[in-house]
């Protein structure tokens, strides 16, 4: 037996995929580095002041909630090498609502260090 440890610095963008669109929180977080970085743009959140999370504990409390709502989640046009990733996703609310991201990872050692997100989703119909 070798007494080498071996770390996996592997970065697995279909396990990632999965853990989205099957709304596993915990398979998506054990994926951040402990100081990861999320940046958030959107109608909301615009790019002059966008919401920053900071930390596992802050990215968790995101994804758990993300989780947690009931929408469908589907990943597509990925792309990934050593140093990064980068895909889309699509996701729907049960009433028809639609939300669309797309997002850059940086990695470091298999781990996502920074995220950035730009998310744009439908607006309510005027009455």
């Amino acid at each position: 037996m070798n007494a080498q440890s071996t770390t996996n610095t592997h970065f697995d963008l279909a396990d990632f995929t999965r853990a989205i669109e099957e709304r596993d929180a915990s398979t998506q977080l054990a994926m951040y580095a402990t100081d990861a970085r999320v940046t958030l743009t959107d109608r909301i959140s615009q790019p002059g002041s966008p919401r920053v999370l900071r930390g596992r504990s802050e990215i968790a409390a995101w994804i758990e909630d993300v989780c947690a709502r009931d929408m469908d989640h589907r990943v597509q046009h990925t792309v990934c090498d050593q140093g990064g990733a980068a895909f889309t996703e699509a996701c729907r609310y049960p009433d028809g609502t639609n939300v669309l991201c797309a997002t850059v990872l940086e990695l470091r050692d298999g781990q996502i260090t920074s995220q950035i997100g730009v998310q744009a989703w439908d607006e309510p119909a005027s009455a």
